[in-house]
Order: structure tokens, then sequence, then C-alpha cells
């Protein structure tokens, strides 16, 4: 982590060690990971990405309201992002029961579904930078013994839509268009993006020493 005087500090608004770790394969490493803690069930009638773009506002000021009452982290951006899985305009859950993850794999077997991530940044000025990625993949047809095996992996837990992208059901996914980093959870060239915008420059990490 850079200690830069020039750069701002960065405050990531998940305890997601997906997000944590694709921030880290671009050189960020956040000065401090602030949790937030708000209701994620969709409104009626929420479209997927409405549904993606509020949370990710919501957990972003949730977030930015904790660290404004820290005194070590003093101006600060706060990062936030929210990902939502869909099949047209159906909502997949953040599976935790067995059930939910086989419905959500038998909906998907066979066909395309699309992932969008919602990210919020918010300034120390008090501003706000919105961006909404969309990712659209395919899923192969799944036997019954892939299906079978993959929930008895475990992997699927409180995972949207049932399934990682990086882990096994990397074997399920036979088209991809958009940004991969986007479906595990964190779109990079977008948040990159957002981050420099507000001085925050990505690659100036990548210096030996910075």
């Amino acid at each position: 982590m850079s200690d830069s005087p020039t750069r701002p500090r960065l405050v990531l608004a998940s305890g997601s060690a997906r997000r944590l770790a694709l921030l880290a394969q671009i050189g960020v490493e956040p000065d401090a990971v602030i949790p937030a803690d708000i209701e994620e069930t969709p409104r009626n009638n929420e479209s997927p990405r409405a549904l993606a773009q509020r949370l990710a506002a919501e957990k972003a000021a949730a977030a930015t309201a904790i660290a404004l009452k820290r005194a070590d982290l003093g101006p600060a951006l706060v990062l936030a992002a929210d990902t939502v899985v869909c099949v047209g305009r159906r909502i997949l859950p953040k599976c935790e029961i067995l059930d939910e993850a086989e419905d959500c794999l038998s909906l998907l077997s066979g066909r395309a579904h699309r992932v969008y991530t919602g990210l919020a940044l918010t300034t120390p000025g008090g501003g706000a930078r919105r961006r909404l990625v969309e990712t659209r993949v395919r899923f192969k047809r799944l036997s019954r013994a892939e299906t079978a095996a993959y929930l008895a992996s475990g992997e699927w837990r409180g995972k949207a839509g049932g399934y990682a992208i990086q882990g096994l059901a990397g074997a399920f996914v036979v088209r991809l268009i958009g940004s991969y980093p986007n479906v595990v959870g964190l779109p990079l060239a977008e948040t990159a993006a957002l981050l420099a915008g507000e001085g925050y420059v990505t690659y100036r990490q990548w210096e030996a020493g910075a």
C-alpha cells in the first residue's frame, strides 16, 4: 500500500474476499474495509439493472457514513459494488440453501443470462460517481451428473445465481460477452476508470516502491 500523499485514501465497502482479490490483481490495496450492512431484497417490479445500481449506491452511502466518523481515515474515496445475476427480468438469489442453487442451475442450463454490477464511488467532497457494467454469459446444457456434482461441491453457497465462474463452474461457460471480472464480482477496467477520475490512478501503484 502506498503512503503517497498525492493519492486519496480508499475504503472498500465490502467484506468480499473476491473483490479484495480482484483489486489486488490491479495493484490496489484499500486503506480500510468497511462492509456495508443493508437490506438487499429487490423492490416490487425492480429491474435487475436498477437493483444493482441502487444497492451499490446504498452500500457506498452506508460505508461513507461510518468512514466519516473514523479519525484514522480522514477524507477518503469509498468504493462499493453489487452484482446481480438474472434471466430476463428474473433476479436470481444469492443461494444459501441447496434447493435455491438447484433451481438456479436448472434455469441457467443451456441458456444465456446476464450479470450486472453496479459501481458506486463517493468522494471526499460529497460527490458520487456511478457505473453499471453488463456481461452476457451462456451455459452449456448441464447433465444431471454435472449438476449433482456441482451441488455437492458446495461452491454455490453465497453466490449470486448459484455459481462461481472463477471456480468449478468455469467448465459450464460456453460463451461470454463483456467483462469476465464483472462476473466474478468487480469489473476492473471500469473500477480503475472511476478511481482515476478522482485522482487514484491504479497503474501508479505498479511502480517498484510505490
